[in-house]
């Protein structure tokens, strides 16, 4: 039985690893940010016993510690991170190159910037310490977007911290493989999350769902599934990797 940390779980992807995990047996605490119930109606559904719901916000690298050290006292240990949370594309943060005011282009970096980088930045080094000081072997799993490969170019700050999430990750590989601890990530496309419900039944869902010739978008549970087998121990020489989890919807 391993204790899971994963961020941004009341919802989305986040909350469908959450149940895989705790399906498997294992404890976890689901971060939330401002969404609580949810997160704490997750938490009561979740099979197994000893699940938490934290929140946090993953823009101050000083809460992300705390976040981890909470973690750490309500599952006993954190084996696994499962860096999910971030700042993701939409309306109000669109920021074009040329057409967004200097105020616009300023936040949009800074907020993503914050949350999708240094926030798993701090968290990822918090839970390395943990494992290290215990002599325990573990897993990271960063939760980018093919976005990092393809562009964003009405969210250029979003494309440039998953790119940055990815890198990092790989950083991290080599320099925490002495250690016995994996550190992978996973590359979605397009998610079919309760957040995207609107898109996809509007007038763009379907060019959406022909981005893949599978003719569809993904699940969370499908994400979910990549998360868990790569935080575990046979996905171990799978370290420093990113998957792809598009539906063949960008190719590189």
């Amino acid at each position: 039985m391993r204790g899971v940390l994963v961020t941004g779980a009341a919802r989305g992807i986040g909350a469908a690893v959450a149940r895989r995990f705790a399906d498997a047996g294992d404890r976890v605490a689901v971060h939330y940010g401002s969404s609580r119930d949810d997160a704490e109606a997750l938490v009561a559904a979740l099979p197994g016993s000893g699940h938490v719901a934290l929140g946090a916000d993953l823009g101050d690298p000083a809460v992300c510690r705390r976040l981890v050290q909470d973690a750490i006292a309500a599952l006993g240990s954190v084996d696994v991170l499962v860096c999910n949370a971030g700042v993701a594309p939409t309306a109000t943060n669109r920021h074009v190159a040329g057409e967004a005011s200097d105020q616009d282009w300023d936040a949009a970096w800074h907020e993503m910037t914050q949350v999708n980088l240094i926030g798993p930045a701090a968290l990822a080094h918090a839970v390395a310490g943990h494992l290290i000081a215990r002599g325990a072997s573990g897993a990271i799993v960063n939760v980018g977007s093919r976005g990092a490969y393809r562009g964003e170019p009405e969210y250029p700050a979003y494309g440039a911290t998953k790119a940055a999430l990815h890198a990092m990750g790989q950083s991290l590989a080599v320099s925490l493989a002495p250690h016995g601890i994996s550190v992978t990530s996973v590359a979605p496309g397009f998610i079919a999350t309760e957040r995207q419900a609107e898109t996809l039944s509007g007038a763009r869902g379907q060019d959406i769902r022909a981005q893949s010739p599978w003719g569809r978008v993904g699940t969370p549970d499908e994400i979910a599934a990549a998360v868990e087998w790569l935080a575990s121990p046979e996905a171990r020489w799978c370290s420093g990797a990113v998957l792809d989890a598009n539906g063949a919807s960008y190719l590189r």
